[in-house]
């Protein structure tokens, strides 16, 4: 069978090999040959069609025994040494079993932590027998051994001499039978689930709608025809096929190869075959296979067998499809129904932007009246705050700020003299306690104390009053200010430009800077002291 139509259900035949306990060849005894009969040729001038050919006898094999070697026949009445009976069983199976397979399931498996030999048992349903695998042999494996692991084991019989024990020392060991490949795949379902291939987070979903549909599988096999049939019934989709062996020793290579090329352009791909044995099946478990599917940059279907067929392939596709067929379904969207559905969601669509637009118009209207509502409570805000910040700038006005200390300064005259008053009055009264009214010396003397006291009231009076601002300003002087209020005492202060207000005795001038002068003479006019 050719490697690119691996579809069919039954692999190729294989011959009979020879079980590995009938194989004991000698150099003294040749290999029987087993030789196909050759059936008669037809004759060309017989129109009748010819009779079917007799089934072929099966091969056989016919086991070889090795010549029995000449064994020494002993009295019964000789008495030998432990060590010379165990001497003779030990030469006994060195010199016929010095190479043997066996076939059995491990038992008692353990690994000496010093040495590294392994200890185990290999037994079946009616007999057992101890194993020694030394480090080597050991390190040499590429799977684990286990206790219930079934194997094919290649050894040297003999006898431990020391314990008189019959015991297998083991030189090569294999996996037995369709265990070997069942353990073949737990153990690198094991491995690549370790690596992180099968995590669900780097699961892809497929495109809802695919412009090109990439299969790798045989280009004479059922699995395409399938694909093809749904591909055609179901939609317009372009199929893009890459010819590749699904079953063989070359199927690994070339489905991995099938898959980069597909890659890069489709937008999905589809890798499978139809159903088989677990033979045929077994090259999408291949590990090159599998990482070839992890890499690939568009999403991967597995369609490998029936439904009850599981490989490698499945856990790392992003979808496993049960068949071909289903496959097909899973990526070809149906063209009818997507009219259907886009007819109904243009639909749906129109409805929805009306809606939309109703309840946009609604919205709008809502809003300018809750704008026109806030800006006009913003606005009654803004007017309150300003009066008051008016209210607050007459309140700080330099003017005001004048009569205030004015009418402080008034208050606290007024007073002063009632407590001059009254102070002068208290001292009087105590002094005429005590000197009496007669006393006109006494009196004299408190007139001139009062009149100098008076004196005195009226020139502190005086300088107050010469020391007013309000004094100074009926004077001609004035008080400049800048914008932020403070006193300007030095030219450098004011940029020219700047707005200044200059406080007279009656209002308040507002004045730009147009010119200023630093330094130079000063004209002021000294007032002269008044002699009251």
């Amino acid at each position: 069978m050719a490697a690119g139509s691996g579809d069919s259900k039954e692999g190729p035949r294989k011959p009979p090999t020879e079980s590995p306990q009938g194989s004991f060849l000698f150099p003294s005894a040749p290999r029987p040959v087993a030789r196909r009969p050759e059936s008669a040729p037809t004759p060309l001038a017989d129109p009748r069609p010819s009779p079917p050919d007799p089934p072929l006898p099966p091969l056989t094999v016919r086991r070889l025994e090795p010549e029995r070697p000449v064994v020494e026949r002993v009295s019964s009445t000789t008495v030998y040494k432990v060590s010379d009976i165990i001497g003779r069983a030990a030469k006994l199976l060195d010199d016929n079993f010095s190479s043997v397979w066996i076939e059995g399931e491990i038992e008692g498996f353990k690994r000496h932590q010093v040495s590294g030999n392994c200890y185990l048992a290999l037994k079946d349903s009616g007999a057992r027998v101890e194993a020694m695998l030394r480090r080597q042999v050991a390190q040499a494996l590429t799977f684990p051994l286990r206790d219930g692991l079934k194997v094919k084991v290649r050894g040297r019989l003999t006898i431990y001499k020391e314990q008189g024990r019959f015991q297998l020392y083991i030189e090569e060991v294999l996996l037995s039978g369709e265990g070997e490949l069942l353990q073949q795949f737990e153990e690198m379902k094991a491995r690549l689930q370790r690596e992180g291939l099968f995590d669900q987070a780097r699961k892809r979903p497929l495109p809802r709608c695919p412009r090109v549909i990439g299969v790798a599988t045989s280009q004479s096999g059922a699995a395409l025809q399938d694909i093809l049939k749904v591909a055609v019934r179901r939609g317009r989709v372009q199929i893009l096929v890459a010819n590749c062996a699904v079953q063989g020793p070359s199927a690994p290579s070339q489905i991995v190869q099938a898959i980069e090329r597909l890659a890069p352009l489709v937008d999905v791909l589809i890798v499978g075959r139809g159903g088989g044995s677990v033979a045929d099946l077994w090259c999408f478990n291949d590990e090159q296979v599998a990482r070839a599917i992890h890499r690939c940059p568009v999403p991967v279907v597995s369609a490998v067998g029936h439904e009850v067929d599981f490989t490698i392939a499945d856990f790392v596709a992003d979808v496993r499809a049960p068949t071909p067929s289903a496959a097909a379904e899973l990526c070809v969207p149906e063209f009818a129904r997507m009219s259907r559905d886009l007819s109904e969601l243009r639909k749906r669509l129109w409805q929805a932007g009306r809606r939309l637009i109703d309840g946009g118009r609604q919205q709008l209207d809502g809003s300018l009246g809750r704008a026109q509502v806030a800006l006009e409570r913003q606005l009654g805000l803004r007017r309150r705050q300003l009066d008051q910040l008016g209210q607050r700038l007459q309140a700080r006005h330099p003017q005001a700020q004048l009569q205030r200390d004015q009418a402080v300064l008034d208050k606290l005259h007024g007073r002063l003299l009632q407590a001059m008053d009254k102070q002068l009055v208290d001292r009087k009264r105590s002094l005429e306690s005590v000197t009496g009214p007669t006393d006109e010396r006494l009196h004299r003397a408190l007139l001139q104390l009062i009149g100098s006291k008076r004196h005195a009231l009226y020139a502190a009076i005086g300088k107050l009053d010469a020391l007013s601002p309000l004094k100074v300003l009926t004077r001609g002087y004035a008080v400049a200010k800048d914008e932020a209020g403070r006193v300007i005492t030095d030219a450098e202060a004011v940029d020219v430009g700047s707005l200044v207000s200059v406080t007279l005795q009656r209002g308040v001038l507002h004045c730009q800077v147009e010119s200023r002068q630093a330094d130079g003479p000063q004209n002021f006019e000294i007032p002269h002291a008044s002699k009251n």
